[in-house]
């Protein structure tokens, strides 16, 4: 067959491509199209050579811009529009390859091959293939919606396969990209195959946008749907009276959005919102959840306190505040320190350890001050059941959070500091180990994530301050002692007293009491006075009182009389206080035999206690009378143990403790005495009145003592002290394992005193005892 070679004006279209039996119109603005339509308009045959350009930003196409094959079309119609625009209708007639391409005055000149189509037009009927497009085509026409009627009864109507495929190519709303891949193929079998699935993939698209449109739709009608129902549900419980409840819930999403905190408690939260508006029938059950929502809501936890990480002011605060407790104050401004050079720094746990009314939950409050911490206190005093820790389960009527989880709600911050008051005085029962779960609490390792029953959920008690106080360590377990640096708070000294209540008691009861220092002044001796002979304490919460009974007397004084001041001296005192309730049991005037002056540590600071022995005939009998307790009762016959040991040393017979009975009693009967310290106070009264040897009435002692006679180290040295220089010893004589204590003791205290270590029972009675007295009798 021979070639058909056509030179022919060219027209490059832009995201467009012409189909043979395409009926179409398009704008030409581009002045080489106008130009190539005007010389088409020009000839007999008006027919133009439109092919696709390959990338539409292009202006001036080559030959390697516009696709290989394009289309021979006859110019129908041609409409002038504005702004030098021609409007063309084209009918497409036959497929051609493009040769080259030449530009000709103003327009391209296009060479090009015809693509002969085949001659033999097999029919419609007697093709499967056709009928199988011809349907696809009808079906992809009824979902479509958009093809002209004609333009389906034409389809249907064509009776040659060619014809068939050609009327569809042209009429089916492809892009210019998938209309080009169809013109291309000049084999009409392949041309059928492309176009069949191109066809197909638009049905298959247009099925996916009706499925996601009906799913669109549908939520629409069920948003809808909820919509109406939730506004008639709003109206009926308006009715009711119920209508805040929904809003509540609303007001709780809205609020646990906003939260800053975790998924796993936001999450906890939005299903027990989803429980709350399912719940709204059942009072019971709803006050519950309400409640648990609110408490969850309230909860600080993402919401820091900003620490304050100035020394000087900390330093001020704590000396304004408190007079002495140096060790305290040291370590406070040392965690300060660390605080301030870290940024972070682990939070201590410090359990301030003393005697009743020493300062110790007032140093708490002080504390946070210092650091401008919110400040929580937790008494635990009493506190037997482990659920006032951890919280109660909410499926228990009445449900709470524990007292750490309060605390923190409390404080408004998940870094306060919380006081934990009392922590000796808790008790355990059937109820559960409180002290185990102070443990979890009180451990940094395990308080990241500690976990209230309640809550259900873990709080982060990392950032906590804790500071926990105590009047003994007896009663603590040792794995919760291990978890707390411990600061112990000893007793005030008279001199420690005097200034705390010049510095800080008189001005508080004075302001409590509407006196100004004008209208009352108490002197330093009579405050002394009040100290020694109306109160006997280790701390001054019992001087606090007596200072506010004068206030009292004083401010009814002042109302009745008209006095403008009036001033409480020594002389005056009784008038206000009454009798004298105390007075120390001053050491002895002379020496004697068989009374020796112990010094003992009570829950209200030192004490000195008078040891009597008395020998009489009998059987060997010992007496041990005074409330000793069984660890006193047990020093007591270590003490004959050990007398009898060394009884030839002595001179003393051998069938003695045979013959003799021996008493041993403790004055104050009426008062409970017990621990090993009184050892060697025993011992050197019983050696005294078995040798028949004086001693020293201006020494006192204390110490624990073995079968051996060496003496062992004891506590509560500076009460003990305290208690001597107060009943005038001058002499006392202390285990040498206890000279380091002595150390830390201020000098105030051991000013005065002769403090001697002693190791061996031998160095005590060499002090103690006055054998040239003795010596000299015989």
């Amino acid at each position: 067959m021979e070639k058909q070679i056509r030179n022919i004006p060219m027209v490059a279209l832009r995201g467009m491509t012409i189909m043979p039996e395409m009926v179409v119109h398009f704008d030409v603005s581009r002045a080489y199209s106008i130009q190539a339509i005007q010389q088409v308009m020009q000839g007999e045959e008006q027919q133009v050579f439109l092919v696709a350009q390959r990338e539409l930003n292009i202006e001036d196409p080559d030959l390697k811009d516009v696709f290989e094959i394009g289309t021979i079309a006859t110019i129908k119609q041609v409409i002038k529009l504005s702004k030098n625009m021609l409007r063309v209708l084209v009918t497409g007639e036959e497929r051609a390859t493009l040769i080259s391409l030449e530009k000709e005055e103003g327009y391209l000149n296009a060479q090009v091959e015809v693509i002969e189509e085949p001659q033999a037009e097999e029919e419609v009927v007697d093709n499967p293939r056709a009928k199988n497009i011809q349907e696809l085509f009808l079906e992809y026409a009824m979902k479509n919606g958009k093809i002209p009627k004609d333009v389906i009864t034409q389809v249907a109507d064509e009776k040659t396969f060619l014809g068939l495929v050609n009327q569809i190519a042209a009429n089916v709303p492809l892009d210019y990209l998938n209309l080009q891949d169809i013109l291309e193929e000049t084999d009409l079998n392949r041309r059928y195959e492309v176009l069949a699935f191109k066809i197909a993939n638009e049905m298959e698209v247009m099925h996916l946008k009706e499925e996601i449109q009906g799913k669109v739709k549908e939520r629409i009608d069920r948003h809808q749907k909820e919509f109406i129902l939730r506004e008639q549900l709003k109206v009926i419980r308006e009715e009711l009276g119920e209508d805040n409840m929904l809003s509540d819930a609303e007001e709780f999403e809205t609020a646990t959005k906003k939260l800053k905190a975790s998924k796993e408690i936001k999450e906890k939260l939005m299903k027990e919102i989803h429980r709350f508006k399912s719940a709204m029938n059942s009072s019971a059950e709803n006050g519950v959840i309400r409640t648990y929502i609110e408490t969850m809501l309230e909860m600080p936890w993402d919401k820091m306190g900003k620490d304050n990480t100035d020394i000087a002011y900390a330093k001020q605060v704590l000396e304004d505040e408190h007079y002495g407790l140096e060790a305290v104050k040291e370590r406070i401004l040392e965690f300060l320190a660390v605080r301030s050079l870290t940024k972070k720094g682990e939070s201590p746990i410090l359990c301030l350890v003393g005697p009743p009314g020493t300062g110790k939950t007032s140093i708490a409050r002080s504390l946070s001050e210092a650091l401008k911490k919110p400040y929580t206190r937790i008494s635990l005093g009493g506190v037997r059941d482990e659920a006032e820790i951890r919280g109660h389960r909410k499926t228990y009527v009445g449900a709470m959070p524990g007292r750490i989880a309060n605390a923190l709600k409390m404080s408004g911050v998940k870094n306060p500091l919380i006081l934990l008051d009392e922590i000796d005085k808790v008790s355990n029962d059937y109820k559960g180990d409180t002290f185990s779960a102070l443990l979890e609490v009180l451990d940094s390792e395990q308080n990241v994530k500690f976990r209230d029953h309640y809550l259900e959920v873990p709080i982060d008690l990392s950032e906590v301050l804790f500071v926990t106080t105590a009047n003994s360590l007896q009663t603590i377990p040792r794995p919760l002692l291990d978890r707390m640096e411990v600061i112990e708070i000893s007793s005030y000294t008279e001199n420690e007293k005097m200034h705390i209540a010049t510095q800080h008691l008189l001005p508080k009861q004075l302001q409590k009491h509407g006196l100004t220092p004008e209208q009352l002044k108490i002197s330093k001796g009579a405050i002394w006075k009040i100290a020694r002979n109306y109160t006997k304490e280790a701390g001054v919460r019992q001087l606090e009182r007596k200072i506010g009974d004068i206030c009292r007397k004083s401010a009814r004084e002042i109302l009745e009389t008209g006095k403008s001041s009036i001033r409480v001296t020594e002389r005056n005192l009784e008038k206000y206080l009454g009798k004298e309730k105390y007075s120390y049991q001053m050491i002895n005037e002379t020496d004697e035999i068989g009374i020796v002056r112990g010094l003992a540590w009570t829950s209200v600071g030192g004490d000195t206690l008078q040891t009597e022995v008395n020998i009489m005939p009998g059987e060997g009998e010992i007496l041990l009378t005074g409330q000793l307790g069984d660890v006193m009762k047990e020093s007591a016959r270590t003490g004959i143990s050990y007398i009898r040991s060394v009884g030839e040393k002595y001179k003393i017979p051998e069938d003695f403790f045979k013959k003799h009975d021996i008493h041993i009693h403790i004055p104050e009967g009426a008062v409970p005495k017990d621990g090993p310290s009184a050892g060697i106070t025993m011992a050197t009264a019983m050696i005294s009145a078995i040798t028949n040897t004086k001693v020293r009435a201006d020494v006192a002692m204390t110490g624990e003592i073995t079968l051996r006679g060496r003496v062992l180290p004891i506590g509560g040295l500076k009460e003990k002290l305290l208690a001597a220089k107060s009943a005038g010893v001058k002499t006392v004589l202390v285990p040498e394992k206890n000279m380091r204590d002595v150390e830390e003791i201020s000098s105030e205290i051991t000013r005065g005193l002769e403090i001697i270590p002693v190791s061996y029972m031998d160095e005590v009675l060499k002090t103690a005892l006055i054998y040239e007295e003795n010596e000299n009798e015989n």
